[in-house]
């Protein structure tokens, strides 16, 4: 099956992520824009991922669990995973190498987590935009260990990207798919061999995707969109 898909988008968790992008507003939209599969991929915190898919089931969009982790190379990085479970247990796991900063919501945004009718529950205080103490290869191990795949973040824009960082995608991360960014010049000779998603990156409601980009499926399930992903098909 043919299934429209949105993977990055960012909801008022994430500092950078405008107030408006509240669990049912991001739902909502991307049921008007006629998505099928959408992933809530906030900056190192998976903390509104359970909420939007328990909206997101409602109105019979899939959810794909996700997270964009900035690493010690300052490269995003976006990592999904095939359930709620997986992403949570991940998240306990990778609390170790969080920062202790503590986040400054006049200068960066608001970091809030949210219920099921938008009602802000907690304000997460620690800095959720700085790099997190663990590597890319470290990451890549940590993620499979939980049942999820990567996808290095806007490969071919000009900050926190690993091209930019690195200069190459390494072997060692053994990466089949990049997220290209559609604002930015490409380089398709760094990128030849790999899969291409084309996400919006969204943190602002207008830039959720309208139904452009797809993917072909045999089932619509987070199982399925993990190993399209992972080049297991």
């Amino acid at each position: 099956m043919n299934l429209f898909y949105d993977l990055h988008i960012h909801t008022c968790l994430s500092p950078c992520g405008d107030d408006e992008m509240t669990p049912n507003n991001i739902v909502n939209m991307a049921f008007i824009k006629g998505l099928d599969v959408i992933a809530v991929t906030d900056h190192n915190s998976a903390g509104n991922v359970e909420v939007v898919d328990f909206l997101a089931k409602k109105l019979g969009i899939l959810l794909i669990p996700g997270m964009e982790i900035q690493t010690k190379e300052e490269v995003h990085v976006l990592c999904y995973f095939p359930s709620i479970k997986n992403i949570k247990l991940f998240e306990a796991e990778l609390a170790r190498y969080k920062t202790n900063i503590k986040n400054n919501a006049k200068i960066f945004g608001n970091q809030w987590l949210m219920d099921a009718e938008d009602q802000v529950i907690e304000e997460v205080d620690i800095a959720l935009m700085m790099s997190i103490n663990i590597s890319l290869e470290d990451l890549k191990k940590m993620v499979i260990q939980f049942g999820g795949t990567i996808v290095p973040a806007h490969v071919n824009k000009s900050s926190n990207s690993i091209i930019v960082n690195l200069g190459f995608i390494p072997s060692e991360l053994n990466v089949h798919t990049v997220e290209i960014h559609e604002k930015s010049p490409l380089n398709e000779n760094l990128l030849s061999g790999f899969k291409s998603i084309f996400n919006s990156d969204a943190h602002y409601l207008k830039d959720i995707h309208e139904p452009i980009h797809s993917f072909e499926l045999e089932t619509k399930s987070c199982e399925a969109v993990i190993d399209y992903l992972a080049g297991k098909v």
